[in-house]
């Protein structure tokens, strides 16, 4: 009993922050988001909250996963991950996924001059072409970036639709609302934000290295560079002949007027491998012209809101930023959500939904016939109450006044009533007699007595039960012949006159 008292309580607490994450999804801009990453078996949790154009990370939490969400069962996956949310106690439900790029198919892709909608037809057209699936099996995400004076450049992303789905069932395992499902680098280093100096941005995660190319607001590459570390006994080893070459073919993939704008090779993070990985691409990087540089702390300013000082480097992080900010992400995944609305129109056909706007049209006139029918009821007799209700207020008074001063007595005089009957039962030449009359509150009546003969005593009993108020007349005990002596009880009422 004690475990479903508490079950039901839990239920019971958790009810807000579940109507928080529902709400929350239908705004256009949430207050506090969950970023979250699982990458290389590490679940990474952060919570950002919008306060007064600044952002604050007020929790945080990073612990290695038993189970692989890509092969383990989705609601066991969930499972897992609500375990280590609830033991870091976060409560927040609505969240962004930080998508791995090895789990990306990517395309670029040069633009005329075309109208957006010739544009995104083009991408389409150069993504069924190029990608080696049917695109129903796939889940398309595009970005198109303009240059002044320039070709503009588009990029087409490609994620498995099973592979879309499992993650999503897996954080509605965790009872967790998806915001957004994006990759993470994209919103850690925004190629909205680079110069006209080209950036190669590289962000070590496990074994594989993502990798981003932008030069003068152009995305040109965004892939994982798999591969790209080995173990030599307990150590991990970064391959830097291996890394260089993938970078040269990255480079070699950039049109000729922007392939010699790329200055900066940019490393995120503070981690041992993004040390080792800035450390020895420094003289290499400069053979190919390029300067290292590696950020240890998120930009203290994104997108116009100020971020903690000193943060560490979190796609997850940056991706709720992103949200939070009001920017849509880069590249999107997750599915648009159609209003309800949309849904009935989509369901129902022309000529169908006609016919069922109408009838629910026909029950709304009835409802609301039925509802203006009861309110004029309402109205009439609120009318008659205002016109009554002076007088009834008084005579309540007075009603109040009577019972606190009438008198504590009771009127009945119910002693003497049973005392009257009991005289009027007994004969009167004295051949049954009462010696004691006992009266008790809840209408008891006990006597005892002498009688001359058995004969008496029973006709005196035969008329007390013939009275109207007397009921459940019983002979308690009859002891001795002439005289005998009795005992009797009875059950008095007041349905009788007084």
């Amino acid at each position: 009993m004690r475990a479903k008292e508490t079950s039901g309580l839990s239920l019971w607490r958790q009810w807000p922050e579940r109507w928080q994450g529902w709400w929350e999804l239908r705004q256009r801009t949430p207050r506090r988001l969950l970023g979250l990453s699982l990458t290389a078996g590490q679940l990474e949790a952060a919570v950002v909250e919008r306060v007064n154009g600044q952002l604050n990370i007020t929790q945080t939490t990073q612990v290695p996963m038993a189970l692989d969400p890509l092969t383990a069962e989705p609601e066991l996956v969930g499972r897992e991950i609500r375990q280590h949310l609830d033991a870091a106690g976060i409560r927040v439900r609505v969240c962004v996924l930080d998508l791995p790029l090895e789990h990306v198919l990517s395309l670029s892709v040069s633009l005329p001059d075309l109208p957006a909608e010739d544009q995104e037809s083009l991408l389409t057209v150069e993504a069924e072409r190029t990608f080696p699936h049917n695109l129903e099996e796939l889940r398309l995400a595009m970005a198109r970036f303009g240059a002044p004076g320039g070709p503009g450049q588009g990029m087409v992303l490609a994620l498995a639709r099973d592979r879309a789905e499992r993650f999503e069932a897996t954080l509605r395992a965790a009872q967790l609302r998806m915001w957004s499902l994006a990759p993470g680098l994209c919103a850690l280093d925004p190629p909205e934000s680079s110069t006209e100096a080209g950036v190669v941005a590289l962000w070590p995660v496990s074994n594989c290295i993502q990798l981003q190319i932008v030069a003068g607001g152009l995305l040109f590459v965004l892939r994982a560079l798999e591969g790209m570390f080995d173990w030599e006994g307990p150590n991990r080893v970064l391959l830097v002949d291996e890394l260089l070459r993938e970078l040269r073919l990255s480079l070699g993939q950039l049109p000729p007027p922007w392939e010699e704008r790329i200055r900066i090779l940019r490393v995120w993070g503070r981690s041992e491998a993004a040390t080792e990985l800035a450390e020895k691409l420094i003289q290499p990087a400069a053979r190919l012209g390029l300067r290292v540089e590696q950020v240890r702390s998120l930009p203290e300013t994104m997108w116009g809101l100020a971020m903690p000082h000193g943060s560490s480097p979190s796609a997850a992080v940056a991706l709720a930023a992103r949200a939070l900010a009001g920017r849509p992400a880069l590249f999107e995944f997750l599915p648009t959500r159609p209003s309800v609305w949309q849904q009935l129109r989509k369901r129902y056909a022309s000529r169908r939904f006609t016919t069922v706007s109408l009838a629910l049209g026909g029950v709304a006139g009835l409802l609301g016939a039925a509802f203006l029918a009861h309110q004029s009821q309402l109205w009439y007799w609120e009318r008659q109450w205002r016109r009554m209700e002076s007088s009834v207020r008084e005579l309540e008074r007075i009603q109040a006044r009577i019972r606190q001063y009438r008198p504590w007595f009771d009127e009945s005089f119910r002693s003497l009533m049973v005392l009257r009957r009991l005289t009027e039962a007994f004969p009167e030449d004295g051949t049954v007699s009462a010696k004691t009359v006992e009266i008790r509150d809840n209408g008891r009546v006990v006597c005892t007595g002498t009688a001359r003969d058995q004969a008496a005593l029973l006709k005196a009993l035969d008329r007390l039960r013939a009275m109207s108020e007397v009921r459940n007349v019983q002979v308690e005990q009859m002891r001795g012949n002439a005289p005998m002596q009795f005992g009797f009880h009875l059950q008095w009422g007041e349905s009788g006159g007084s």
